[in-house]
């Protein structure tokens, strides 16, 4: 892991990191660091780079710069990072149970089929039992409510046992009362793991309470602000 001159462990290092997307510079000289645990926003508006951003940091594409993950080059130890994508509910496929999604967090993977052993179950039941989910852990994905498919995405991106968790836009389509109950459950693992949370966010709000720093993208310029803590 990567050390910050105070001794902490630091999560993610940008050093004068550009994004640039058919040849247009997106933002620049992002230059910042965040230090491992907490809670953490990115914000900005639509076309800032925020999913540019992420993929950089999940080593989905190139970056113009020195980025570090923990530590490492993107993408050198992907099990490190536990990634929710946006829209979950619609692309995870709604005849699916929900202990077999989790599941897929294990063995998506895998280019062979193999049977799934205990080690692997007992993963998925941790898990499970972390979002609170143990109730409708048999239930098609179809049946569940938009707040409980958002707990399977959050335990399919835990069963790794990741160092930090990306979560995009985890709070679009919720009612109030689920964005609270998310918000609340993201802090409780947070806490209780000690992972680094990264969330995309449309509104900073429903975060504010809890929130370690923030990542702001601004629209118009060129300039990365890094987080405030």
């Amino acid at each position: 892991m990567s050390k910050s001159e105070d001794g902490s462990t630091t999560a993610l290092a940008f050093s004068d990191v550009s994004a640039v997307r058919g040849g247009r510079v997106i933002w620049s000289q992002a230059t910042f660091e965040i230090p491992a645990g907490g809670i953490y926003a990115v914000i900005g508006t639509n076309g800032s780079g925020k999913t540019t951003l992420l993929q950089m940091i999940l080593g989905l594409i190139p970056t113009e710069g020195s980025l570090q993950v923990f530590g490492q080059a993107p993408g050198a130890e992907p099990d490190r990072i536990g990634y929710v994508p946006q829209h979950y509910a619609e692309i995870s496929g709604g005849a699916i149970r929900a202990r077999d999604a989790v599941l897929l967090g294990l063995t998506g993977r895998r280019w062979a089929f193999r049977r799934t052993s205990a080690s692997d179950r007992s993963r998925v039941d941790d898990a499970l039992r972390s979002v609170n989910a143990e109730s409708f852990a048999d239930s098609r994905l179809a049946s569940l409510s938009g707040g409980q498919r958002q707990r399977v995405a959050i335990a399919e991106a835990l069963v790794s046992q990741p160092d930090m968790v990306i979560l995009d836009e985890p709070l679009a389509s919720l009612d109030l009362r689920s964005q609270h109950e998310i918000v609340s459950l993201l802090t409780k693992i947070q806490q209780e793991m000690s992972v680094t949370i990264l969330v995309v966010a449309h509104d900073l709000n429903p975060f504010l309470p809890v929130l370690s720093g923030a990542i702001y993208l601004l629209d118009g310029t060129d300039l990365l602000l890094g987080a405030t803590t």
